[in-house]
């Protein structure tokens, strides 16, 4: 890596992270890297127990409430947050070198938020919302595409939303901001939620 690479301090960003997230995820959707790669993050959850998974979703969307993705309730993250509602989320763009780690709360989505988004889906992506029973064991593919074919037959166009499908926000407590630096000597900024609802500012050591 050429020492080029910006530096990353307390002056130089916004005091209210979710600005500063948006200034970064402004900065990667400019650079030309397609939209998915820019929203891919990975959700890590675990169980009542503390037994950890992850895997990759997409960012729909992000206001001062939160980060939004949307998955299927009744799938094993689903489980996993309804009986431990806390999750972090993480983003890396390699051609930045830059990472976002976002801890907090996991809540749904109002009724009418994920309504909103899942008619605003592609005919055949909330087709697949009621074909898969996510994360359980399928004989085959052959079962998934004659299911997804039969409910193809039943709905049409109109295809109303699922009630085990819809949003979760995750409310962050903190959000560290990582850009990598020559020698591994990386810059870390987080942004930690104090009790009177702002945000300190530390740096942390690489």
């Amino acid at each position: 890596m050429s020492n080029k690479l910006p530096d990353l301090n307390k002056g130089g960003v916004d005091r209210d992270p979710l600005k500063q997230f948006a200034k970064w995820l402004d900065e990667v959707r400019a650079s030309g890297v397609s939209e998915q790669d820019a929203i891919s993050m990975t959700l890590a959850t675990a169980t009542k127990d503390a037994r950890p998974s992850a895997r990759v979703v997409l960012l729909k969307s992000f206001d001062d409430r939160g980060f939004v993705f949307y998955t299927n309730y009744l799938s094993g993250k689903g489980q996993e947050l309804d009986e431990n509602p806390q999750a972090c989320l993480l983003f890396y763009w390699s051609s930045f070198w830059r990472q976002v780690r976002i801890e907090g709360a996991v809540e749904k989505v109002s009724a009418a938020e994920s309504e909103e988004y899942f008619q605003s889906r592609p005919l055949g992506s909330k087709l697949g919302a009621w074909a898969s029973n996510q994360s359980e064991v399928v004989d085959s593919r052959d079962t998934l595409e004659a299911r997804f074919a039969e409910l193809e037959k039943r709905f049409g166009e109109d295809v109303p939303r699922p009630t085990h499908w819809g949003g979760y926000r995750l409310r962050p407590n903190s959000i560290e901001f990582w850009q990598g630096r020559d020698n591994r000597l990386h810059d870390r900024l987080r942004y930690r939620l104090q009790d009177d609802g702002a945000w300190v500012i530390e740096r942390l050591e690489p």
